[in-house]
């Protein structure tokens, strides 16, 4: 029977991480991972650049039954932390928009990174190694069954990740194991992902697909993003789009202004003034694709010249521009989805340690946790901060 102090399961951002932080401090620290292939959304993420992390992290950028919860984790493990760290692997990076960082050439360099770390702190791994079944020692520490024989552990740290991408590998072992000692699992759906038209609107849209507009402000409720957008052959996709996704309700519409830097009323007006006999799809098409323009105006029946229009006319042009309304059908679902939203409820294991309260050694970290992060290198932080807080007591 092999014996280690950390068993942890799941070679992902998380695991990794918790990993080689478990290794320093000289514990003997063996990774299972169930496919053959380690860390698959690091190397999926960010368009084969991994976007690793976000300048401007903090709790805000998370959505979670408990806000509080995040606050410990993300304060003991900084982006700038983890900023560090790439610098010293001499990983080379640039900024994107809205402090997004990405490495210059591929994302294998983070997942090198972590690997390289492990390998310095003699952390174990092991592919292609599922996990059957999990018992609780007398002595204390557990035993678990894989399916290349037991291993027993003083501490155990499921690091499986959501439900989202399940042909990267994604399942819902950390759910089965949170329920199997009685924790409570919040309810869960994709978040960070495409929204779907009802068919009738599809039809229209469909054939732009590939033809993004930007930016556009995206909003449900009170909450809103200024972001890109982009038409797919399923319905509407981009950072606003996959962003809002995280908030939408079922069965209800969001709100997309298609000219948030413009007046459109005061800009058509002005355009009245100066070229009255222009069409009004020629005058709008200076401001997005012909294409677009000419979707829009077949929808909303916009034609004629400027010189034809009232105030009132173009008033409610301008309207129907900065107030779209749309009722997607759906959302692509866990397929293409980032991440998952909901989780296992951060009431049951502890901010600091990450230890389950039940369940004394077994340590939940990761996207499993109710704990859903904005687009653009959040849930990557939150992965490296509870990866570090919990190799530190594991």
């Amino acid at each position: 029977m092999q014996q280690y102090d950390v068993l942890i399961v799941g070679a992902g951002a998380s695991g990794l991480m918790c990993a080689a932080t478990a290794g320093y401090r000289g514990r003997s620290v063996l990774v299972v991972e169930h496919t053959k292939k380690i860390g698959r959304k690091i190397l999926m993420s960010g368009g084969g650049r991994c976007n690793f992390t976000n300048i401007h992290n903090g709790p805000a950028n998370f959505i979670s039954a408990n806000p509080h919860f995040c606050k410990s984790a993300l304060s003991r493990y900084s982006a700038q932390d983890f900023i560090e760290l790439v610098d010293r692997h001499g990983v080379e990076y640039h900024e994107k928009t809205l402090g997004q960082l990405f490495c210059n050439e591929s994302s294998k360099e983070i997942l090198q990174l972590l690997l390289t770390e492990c390998d310095w702190a003699g952390v174990t791994l092991q592919t292609e190694t599922e996990v059957k079944g999990i018992k609780p020692q007398e002595e204390g520490g557990y035993q678990v069954e894989t399916s290349k024989g037991p291993i027993r552990c003083e501490s155990l740290v499921i690091a499986t990740g959501g439900l989202s991408i399940p042909n990267g590998g994604a399942t819902s072992f950390a759910f089965d194991v949170a329920e199997q000692f009685d924790m409570k699992v919040l309810e869960r759906r994709a978040a960070l992902v495409p929204f779907t038209l009802q068919p009738q609107e599809l039809e229209h849209f469909k054939p732009l697909s590939g033809i993004s507009h930007d930016p556009v402000e995206i909003s449900y409720g009170k909450t809103t993003f200024k972001e890109s957008m982009l038409f797919t052959h399923r319905g509407l996709s981009g950072p606003a789009v996959l962003q809002i996704s995280s908030y939408w309700e079922p069965g209800k519409a969001v709100s997309i202004n298609l000219f948030p830097e413009l007046d459109l009323l005061q800009w058509l007006k002005e355009q009245r003034e100066a070229r009255p006999k222009a069409e009004l799809k020629t005058v709008l098409s200076t401001l997005m694709t012909k294409r677009l323009v000419q979707t829009f105006c077949e929808i909303w029946q916009i034609d004629g010249t400027l010189g034809q229009c009232s105030n009132d006319k173009l008033s409610a042009i301008a309207d129907q521009f900065h107030n779209w309304q749309v009722k997607p059908s759906g959302t692509e679902g866990y397929r293409t989805a980032e991440v998952t939203l909901g989780g296992i409820d951060t009431n049951e294991v502890s901010q600091k340690t990450f230890e389950a309260k039940k369940a004394p050694g077994i340590y939940f970290i990761g996207e499993c946790l109710d704990v859903t992060g904005h687009l653009g290198g959040h849930n990557f932080q939150w992965a490296w901060a509870s990866g570090f807080c919990s190799g530190q007591v594991v």
